[in-house]
């Protein structure tokens, strides 16, 4: 494993705060932009004339491309680097939101939703961005604040996009508005101190052999960037020219095939469960809470909202929660899953309202702390040089709990409206006797077959 740990002199350095501050407005934008209009996006489609077949169809193409393209991104950032991916990336996904803007027929808007769907990963490669930049003891606690910065633009973003679908065409103020965003956030991503980010990341481990482009002792071409002047890479972070096409493609190829031969199936599996069993939670709450508990929509919606916020303030608990457990990452995730399994369990047999407030508050910092802990999981075992790909990774396996939750949920829902969490908490289950099972290997093995290939 490629134990990524910063030298004394770069503990607490100013220029990386400001860095990793940076950092968490692109992810707070980000998702301010995309909340905009997720809400409003089956309503413009149906508007648009289609039926509600078509409309289930047209929404499902973001996910399926989302699917199989973030391991690709995923790994091509970490061979062109994070500056190249992150803003083709975010200038990409403004052309798509611009293009939904002027969408006036089903056909563009299915058109517009294509590059977003293949490019929209401005927050993974953020994320890989960060765990290049900070040691491995100080990863759960900048994971953590980003994810609250990206849940509180997720909170507010609605608010505005409701108030700008009041007036007339609304929609595409909108759309346009979250292109914008995406616009603002390619020029802060452009304007960023690369060239100190290079020697932050540099200073970290120069022996590491991460392949971002400011994060390497050793650049993809294979001369030593720490040879060369501190002030000539401040002023040319990228002082060799980029790869041809045909080796990043062969790069992308093989750091993929890694990832699928690799040893980390146990921790795959675990994302995929424990993300179907929080999706069927969330997947009938408003229609159970209104059969179970005659609660109208207005209070159902508080509920929820209660919870968002709840999520995006559990973030900042992360930190001190992994200290508590002295990084022991492993124990987290087991813990925070029999804990998110409990909480599941306890809504799917709840008999009052009071009950499910108690769950939601705990549910939220059970899962938060539970993805953070997979993730870094995943970064620690698959080693520094593939954070992208491995994030990536984890991001399909994400969407394919997305396709497979709403299925599954229709399915159990025509036994009850406790069937989704019911079949949540068995999933959860088989996830907490993996954990059992494959921990003590992880122990015993230290490293995996994949990071000794990467290294």
């Amino acid at each position: 494993m490629n134990n990524h740990k910063c030298s004394t002199s770069y503990k607490k350095p100013r220029g990386r705060t400001k860095i990793l501050h940076c950092i968490y407005v692109v992810g707070f934008m980000d998702l301010f932009g995309v909340s905009m209009i997720i809400p409003l996006l089956s309503h413009h489609v149906k508007a648009l004339g289609a039926s509600p077949i078509v409309a289930g169809i047209v929404g499902s193409t973001y996910g399926v491309l989302q699917l199989f393209s973030s391991t690709i991104v995923g790994s091509w950032s970490d061979v062109v680097g994070r500056r190249q991916s992150l803003l083709t990336c975010l200038l990409l996904s403004a052309f798509g939101y611009g293009l939904l803007g002027m969408s006036t027929s089903i056909a563009l808007f299915v058109l517009s939703r294509v590059p977003v769907g293949l490019f929209k990963h401005s927050l993974s490669i953020c994320r890989a961005l960060l765990s290049d930049l900070v040691s491995e003891a100080e990863r759960p606690l900048v994971m953590g604040h980003f994810n609250a910065a990206s849940s509180v633009g997720f909170i507010l973003g609605p608010v505005v996009g409701g108030y700008l679908t009041e007036h007339e065409g609304g929609f595409y103020t909108s759309a346009f508005a979250c292109a914008a965003i995406f616009f603002v956030n390619a020029g802060l991503v452009w304007l960023l101190p690369w060239g100190d980010i290079l020697l932050h990341c540099n200073g970290t481990n120069n022996s590491s052999k991460s392949v971002s482009n400011g994060c390497s002792s050793k650049s993809s071409h294979g001369l030593a960037k720490t040879d060369l002047d501190p002030e000539v890479l401040k002023k040319h972070p990228r002082p060799f020219p980029p790869e041809p096409v045909w080796r990043q493609l062969s790069s992308v190829g093989s750091r993929i095939r890694m990832v699928a031969s690799s040893d980390m199936w146990d921790l795959f599996l675990v994302r995929l469960l424990m993300a179907v069993a929080i999706m069927l939670y969330y997947s009938n709450f408003s229609l159970a809470m209104e059969e179970r508990f005659a609660l109208k929509p207005k209070t159902t919606g508080y509920l929820i909202s209660y919870g968002s916020t709840l999520g995006a303030l559990a973030g900042f608990l992360v930190g001190p929660v992994t200290q508590l457990y002295s990084n022991n990452m492993a124990t987290l995730l087991l813990h925070s899953t029999l804990l998110t399994c409990l909480l599941i369990s306890l809504y799917a047999a709840a008999q009052g309202v009071w009950q499910v407030l108690l769950t939601s508050t705990f549910f939220a910092i059970s899962i938060t702390v539970g993805r953070t802990s997979i993730t870094d999981l995943e970064l620690r075992r698959g080693g520094a040089r593939a954070s992208g790909t491995l994030i990536g990774a984890g991001q399909s396996v994400t969407a394919v709990g997305r396709v497979l939750a709403p299925l599954l949920s229709g399915v159990t829902q025509e036994f009850s409206p406790c069937g989704p969490p019911t079949l949540g908490v068995l999933l959860a289950l088989v996830a907490v006797g993996v954990l059992l099972v494959r921990i003590p290997k992880w122990n015993k093995t230290g490293t995996t077959k994949m990071a000794t290939k990467i290294e």
